[in-house]
């Protein structure tokens, strides 16, 4: 695979470089009163540990990973020892179990039922540790991948660490601390006070939105417009809707957006979006993958070749269909287990995503290990009418470069043997490409397959404003 890449470190320690363009002396200025004066100030006064933290994963980024897969075991023995002490539902599944944290081995642990996301809808309360308040706590909100609502709760001091984890891998897409952030977002915030503005504009540095509810040429004109006036720095959002702006722009031609670096999330970031938005913004676009319950999971780094793993804040496993460790290499569910929430303790959580780990060392130095990349969500596998499966979300991407005419593409599969193919069709478009896209979906899943394709002007959206490229409902 050919991607534009970043040059990689010179020696561990040292990021790679990206030469910014020369600052506006009011740009300068900003920069610099955000990044030494307003966000210190802040940690000061909220007694935060944020930017601490920032340094402290800096630092341990390149560690050796012995060191950091031993760091790791460690924090993982103390939060199930803390989870079994104070919340009612470990102490109850540990009994259960025949499991004594004091004993803990990673056999043992590995024999721990997983936590499925309907037991966090509904015992969350146990799920709390004991004497939690939830009104004192960070809730965070997820729509999930079916569609229902889920809640976590957290401490503040897991905040702190995911804002830094957050700001390590922003990192790695070039951004710096005080540098301003446009993003491509469903539902932005909207702050109410003069306060919450200022603080957007000069603390977060993260002040303009495009609202993926609303992507029009209007809206998409008039965030360029904003872009160039403010100078913004870094592109951030979710990752089909900023291949949608980049594809606009290219259509459009004189753009003139050329950002340090773009960050996409929340999605599956398809291997020829992705040379689009690249193609468009003149820079490589920096993958992350995560999810709100337990934040960043793995980011691409410089080298954009997989994503560092985030073992320092999480467990994570691999697991075949057998529910044993996944070998390098093999798609496999992941499993991740939260070393930090002591609040609400996620253990051998099921996020609901499938990936393909690996056991090579990226070439950048870190030694954070790698996972090669992640293949879908479970809810995204369409099914055969043997029983087998397959991933949706490749079998888009697959589609999307081996037939003319198609743009964009979600597939839904309403029963066993009916399929519909929503198509957003490109300038070369014919009757051609849906007779080779249904001759295509046949050859997967049979000749029994019935294919209804729908030509649309855009793609349906979540109510988060995130796009889904398949969808089970069988």
């Amino acid at each position: 695979k050919s991607r534009k890449t970043m040059n990689a470190p010179s020696r561990p320690g040292h990021a790679a470089s990206v030469s910014p363009p020369a600052l506006r002396p009011g740009k300068a200025l900003q920069r610099f009163v955000s990044a030494r004066v307003l966000n210190p100030l802040s940690d000061l006064k909220n007694g935060s540990s944020r930017l601490a933290t920032l340094e402290r994963l800096r630092r341990s980024q390149w560690r050796s990973r012995d060191e950091l897969v031993a760091e790791q075991q460690a924090r993982l023995a103390r939060i199930v020892t803390h989870a079994g002490k104070y919340s009612r539902y470990y102490r109850d599944l540990f009994t259960q179990e025949g499991f004594d944290p004091a004993d803990f081995t990673l056999e043992r642990f590995s024999s721990l039922p997983l936590l499925e996301k309907e037991t966090v809808r509904h015992q969350i309360d146990d799920l709390l540790v004991d004497g939690a308040i939830k009104e004192r706590l960070v809730e965070a909100k997820t729509g999930g991948s079916t569609g229902h609502s889920l809640t976590v709760y957290s401490d503040i001091k897991w905040q702190e660490r995911r804002g830094a984890d957050a700001m390590r891998a922003d990192e790695w897409a070039g951004w710096r601390l005080g540098m301003q952030k446009g993003a491509v977002w469903g539902n932005p915030p909207q702050p109410q006070s003069s306060l919450a503005r200022f603080k957007d504009r000069w603390l977060y540095c993260m002040d303009l939105y495009l609202d993926t509810m609303n992507i029009t040429p209007k809206s998409m004109d008039a965030f360029v417009v904003e872009w160039r006036r403010r100078d913004v720095d870094i592109l951030y959002g979710h990752a089909h809707s900023l291949f949608i702006l980049a594809d606009y722009l290219r259509t459009r031609g004189d753009h003139g957006m050329r950002p340090v670096g773009i960050i996409a999330t929340s999605m599956m970031l398809l291997r020829n979006e992705r040379e689009v938005i690249e193609e468009v913004f003149g820079c490589p676009v920096t993958n992350r993958y995560g999810c709100e319950e337990v934040a960043l999971i793995a980011c691409e780094c410089e080298q954009h070749h997989g994503m560092h793993l985030n073992i320092e804040h999480l467990y994570i496993e691999f697991l075949n269909e057998r529910l044993q460790p996944a070998r390098p290499g093999e798609m496999a569910e992941i499993v991740v287990t939260d070393l930090y929430n002591q609040a609400m303790p996620l253990i051998r959580y099921r996020v609901g995503d499938t990936g393909i780990y690996s056991d090579r060392a990226c070439p950048c130095g870190r030694g954070l290990p790698m996972l090669e990349e992640v293949v879908g969500r479970t809810a995204d596998f369409l099914k055969r009418g043997d029983g087998s499966r397959v991933a949706g979300v490749s079998l888009v991407e697959r589609t999307l470069t081996a037939i003319p005419g198609l743009a964009q593409m979600q597939l839904v599969q309403t029963h066993i043997d009916r399929i519909e193919a929503n198509v957003v069709g490109a300038p070369d478009y014919t009757e051609l490409s849906s007779q080779q896209l249904v001759g295509e979906l046949r050859q997967v899943f049979g000749a029994q397959m019935r294919v209804e394709i729908n030509l649309l002007e855009q793609l349906p959206k979540e109510t988060s404003g995130k796009y889904r490229f398949a969808k089970c409902l069988v």
